[in-house]
């Protein structure tokens, strides 16, 4: 998947390395707010994974050590 356009936010839920879910907004509030919305919703899924990207990886869940 490429990186997202200036001034756009994707989030991407994976579950055992496999894409469940996407999205993309204008918005690093809103990004942030669906972040933590999908980890509350989705967390439980096996292996569960999601990154937040502006061009860059802002966060993962969970933390990477």
């Amino acid at each position: 998947m490429t990186s997202p356009p200036p001034g756009r936010y994707h989030l991407t839920l994976t579950s055992d390395d496999r894409p469940v879910m996407h999205g993309w907004w204008g918005s690093e509030p809103v990004s942030r707010a669906k972040f933590r919305d999908w980890i509350g919703e989705h967390g439980t899924l096996p292996d569960a994974r999601v990154d937040e990207e502006a061009g860059t990886t802002l966060t993962t869940w969970p933390d990477e050590a």
